[in-house]
């Protein structure tokens, strides 16, 4: 039987030297709370880890000899140390490390845990990785990393180029770009720039149809124009009078999605001289963004067809 061949990491030796510079510039405990020993068992099994010291059987014995009763190992010695792997070793180990870093056992800050979680995935999504929320402790989040390929990249999400009536398409990519970065770092940002867009597109559709609106109106009423404009209430599926009331259902929905997402950037994204710090997690955004665009992509559609039938 051929020997099984284990993938080549995917996350880079420069994003890997980017993230555990960072850790040393900062002087970043990454054990946390713990001992170093009870941290990286949480990891590797280090019972069964050779000693870099002839006189100790496993790694246990060599680091509580170099980091306890000597400290003459520097507090970052973990990042180089070959039997450890985190500068060339696998993606999922070294993702579990960072991720362990962020546990609730290990490090109680909740502002230093978002500051690291920010940086680790604005690293990592160059390579595209991610170390996201899975479960709670305590009402704490617990993090793993994951791979990003199977969540759709606010960037790309958009095909704005399919669309002749939208001329100027910046405005909208401008808030894909700041959905992308606020996933990734500010999960209130992408939750206020989901909404925000939505708002635009809106508004983009009354300047074409040359239907005035207040200055500040709220999305709600911008959406109900822009329906009346394209003419969504009227039959939605000329052919199949079931079709055209399941369209119709569908249709009232959107109007409860737009609702909600101006309630979720109001309740935790950015604006409205917030006191305190905003809970969302990066959940909470991508769950925002994902109703912006479903949208979004409707009415550039409609617009599209209604202007072409026109």
């Amino acid at each position: 039987m051929p020997p099984t061949r284990l993938k080549p990491p995917t996350i880079t030796a420069i994003t890997r030297r980017d993230i555990t510079d960072y850790l040393s510039a900062e002087q970043v405990a990454w054990w946390g709370r713990l001992d170093e020993v009870d941290f990286l068992g949480r990891v590797w099994p280090l019972e069964l880890m050779t000693s870099t010291d002839s006189r100790f059987k496993d790694a246990v014995g060599d680091i509580i000899q170099h980091r306890v009763r000597n400290y003459d190992w520097e507090d970052d010695w973990v990042y180089g140390d070959p039997r450890f792997e985190l500068r060339n070793g696998r993606d999922d180990i070294f993702v579990r490390f960072l991720s362990e870093m962020l546990h609730p056992v290990v490090r109680s800050d909740p502002e230093q845990v978002e500051i690291l979680l920010a940086f680790f995935n604005e690293c990592l999504a160059r390579d595209g990785w991610e170390v996201a929320e899975v479960s709670q402790l305590s009402g704490k989040p617990v993090f793993a990393g994951r791979p990003r390929t199977g969540l759709k990249s606010p960037a790309r999400s958009l095909d704005l180029n399919d669309h002749d009536r939208l001329d100027d398409p910046a405005a909208i990519r401008d808030h894909l770009s700041r959905i992308e970065r606020g996933l990734a770092r500010d999960p209130a940002e992408a939750i206020a720039s989901s909404k925000e867009m939505v708002e635009t597109i809106c508004k983009l559709i009354l300047d074409d149809y040359g239907i005035a609106y207040a200055p500040r109106a709220e999305v709600l009423d911008l959406y109900k124009l822009v329906a009346s404009a394209l003419r969504l209430n009227a039959e939605a599926v000329p052919d199949s009078a079931k079709g055209s009331q399941a369209a119709q259902k569908t249709l009232r929905t959107l109007v409860t999605t737009i609702q909600s997402l101006a309630e979720l950037r109001n309740e935790l994204g950015l604006g409205h001289g917030r006191a305190k710090r905003s809970p969302a997690l990066s959940r909470h955004g991508r769950l925002a963004f994902n109703a912006a665009v479903a949208v979004v992509e409707f009415l550039l559609d409609t617009w599209q067809v209604r202007r072409a039938a026109e």
